[in-house]
């Protein structure tokens, strides 16, 4: 009998080297669970909480996709599946949001925040079909609830599409109820 194909999940996150072991632990261990749970994923590159899932995907037997970029060099202790080189940071977005059957938001800065946007008003703009889009982490509270009060989402509905979770059961939860 032919397994299901397994869902793919693009993770958004902070690229620094210098995150507290803590969080990088956290994350892997979130990942694993996720791949364990029956999801691949896709990143934007190999560093910081990307490095951190991917460690947790391939510990968990998923697969993971990068989309990195060509201006920047692949380190040799990488662990993605596989590598897509794009061209410029316009085409590695489209490729991690389009290509992304959920998307998973991990603690990050300015980066983060702009994928955030992009992928979460494709949604609320009905561009993309409906897919579970789980900020995850404390960091995510209080930006959430300041752009609840002050935007003007494109769409009524916009915030219907956003999971906030801050534990590994709630993101596990919100993936099974989209599966």
């Amino acid at each position: 009998m032919r397994q299901a194909p397994r869902r793919c999940i693009t993770a958004f996150g902070s690229s620094r080297r210098d995150l507290d072991h803590a969080s990088y632990r956290d994350v892997t261990e979130l990942s694993r669970k996720l791949a364990l749970a029956g999801w691949d994923g896709m990143v934007g590159g190999h560093q910081g909480m990307m490095a951190a899932f991917c460690k947790g995907m391939r510990q968990g037997g998923g697969h993971v996709r990068g989309v990195t970029l060509e201006r920047f060099p692949t380190p040799p202790d990488h662990t993605l599946s596989e590598e897509i080189r794009a061209r410029n940071f316009f085409e590695r977005m489209g490729m991690l949001i389009e290509q992304g059957g959920a998307y998973l938001v991990l603690p990050g800065g300015l980066g983060t925040l702009a994928e955030l946007a992009m992928s979460w008003d494709l949604l609320a703009i009905h561009v993309l079909e409906n897919r579970p889009m789980i900020l995850y982490g404390e960091m995510w509270q209080d930006i959430l609830a300041s752009l609840e009060k002050q935007l003007l989402f494109s769409s009524n509905q916009a915030l219907q599409y956003i999971h906030y979770c801050t534990t590994h059961e709630q993101v596990i939860a919100a993936m099974a109820q989209e599966k």
